[in-house]
């Protein structure tokens, strides 16, 4: 008894088609798991077999073998769980021959049977629509997410119970009907009109935004760096359609795309402290996701403070900032994510103690003090430069 189920990995922000193939054959009984498995999904054995039990199907004291294919491929994540499943209940004869055919199938099972969301659901449907499938089963959860992409059916299921019924062509799919309402995203942003005077240090903040420069504001504490600084994403173009695809993409994948599942629609805005890691800003780990260069794409990243940054931290943004992209090496793979940002940084011009005692030099004497710990690169970039005494603004073309 054998069957055969599509499903996909991600692969950093690619995405590879995974067959998740089921044998079911006499001998010892046991459930082997083989693929190149994390340990998440290695314990998919137990989440299937119990899920299966609590939705009535008792699993025969037989040998079943599942081969997640390519095996040169690593399988991470808890999207494996309901194709397994898928593959086991065809291989017994409980669901028809050919019924998942032309049909990808991504979810993780709870133990009592429920579908759960998972992470990466938008690319995982770009890439079925891509390979010609018609169709994807995704948990409910993820249903707005994969209805973003036009031109392929999403298919969402609450539990297990309900995706036997709907295989064994018993229930029809109970969203199938009805449409996807339109998400608003609630504009709670800082506005730009809020700034009152420091028209110079607006301008400078305008013509950077016009072409999506770099920015480096420099000034005395309170003198509205940062202020100015978070209100550069509402002066920037809208997204794009592609765009908005893009930057959900990035989200779906971290894991962090809100609102229900609907699209991206503002312009990103990450403002790290300067005790992040540089793994943290690129991106990596056991689990490879986007860092928070990647995850400000088409949109602002911003660095408070700029001189208390680890050097080796502002050091890492030069090669993404010059090829928006960022290159990560594991030992599982090469991973390449987008990392179009506007950069914007801030830094003091002199102490407050020396403000406030009147002692303070001249911006031009103190505007940079510590910059040896920025990294002499910035500086090489900033092409138009603006000075005042209270304040010095730099614009990069």
């Amino acid at each position: 008894m054998f069957s055969t189920i599509t499903s996909a990995a991600i692969l950093g922000m690619d995405v590879a088609i995974i067959h998740v193939e089921v044998d079911i054959a006499q001998g010892l009984p046991g459930f082997m798991l083989v693929g190149y498995l994390s340990s998440e999904v290695r314990e998919a054995g137990e989440r299937v077999r119990v899920a299966l039990k609590n939705a009535g199907i008792v699993l025969p004291p037989m040998r079943i073998t599942v081969n997640l294919s390519p095996a040169n491929i690593r399988k991470e994540g808890t999207a494996y769980d309901l194709p397994i499943a898928a593959g086991i209940l065809e291989a017994l004869g409980h669901i028809p021959k050919g019924c998942t055919e032309g049909m990808l199938i991504a979810g993780e099972l709870g133990l009592d049977g429920r579908i759960n969301p998972i992470r990466g659901a938008l690319p995982l449907v770009k890439k079925a629509k891509e390979e010609g499938y018609g169709r994807c089963l995704l948990p409910t959860g993820n249903y707005r997410e994969g209805r973003l992409i036009d031109g392929i059916g999403i298919i969402a299921m609450p539990g297990l119970k309900d995706a036997i019924e709907y295989w064994k062509c018993e229930k029809k799919h109970i969203w199938e009907e009805e449409e996807a309402e339109e998400g608003t995203e609630e504009d709670g942003r800082p506005d730009f009109s809020e700034i009152k005077g420091q028209a110079a240090a607006k301008r400078a903040a305008e013509i950077a935004a016009a072409g999506f420069h770099n920015l480096l504001l420099t000034g005395p504490p309170g003198s509205g760096k940062t202020m100015i600084a978070k209100r550069i994403p509402g002066i920037l173009p809208p997204l794009t359609k592609e765009e908005e695809l893009e930057v959900s993409a990035i989200y779906s994948i971290a894991g962090l795309l809100s609102n229900g599942g609907h699209l991206v629609k503002q312009r990103p805005f990450m403002d790290p402290h300067h005790t992040v890691t540089a793994q943290a800003l690129a991106g990596g780990g056991k689990t490879v996701r986007p860092g928070m260069i990647s995850l400000a794409h088409k949109g602002v990243l911003f660095f408070d403070e700029l001189p208390e940054f680890k050097p080796d931290v502002i050091n890492l943004l030069r090669q993404p900032l010059e090829e928006k992209k960022i290159c990560i090496a594991r030992l599982s793979g090469n991973y390449i994510f987008p990392a179009d940002c506007m950069f914007v940084a801030a830094m003091n011009i002199a102490t407050t103690k020396l403000i406030q005692c009147g002692t303070a030099e001249k911006a031009e004497n103190k505007a940079f003090q510590g910059i040896g710990k920025v990294g002499y690169w910035i500086l090489v970039s900033v092409a138009v430069k603006w000075n005042q005494s209270c304040l010095a603004l730099c614009t990069s073309f």
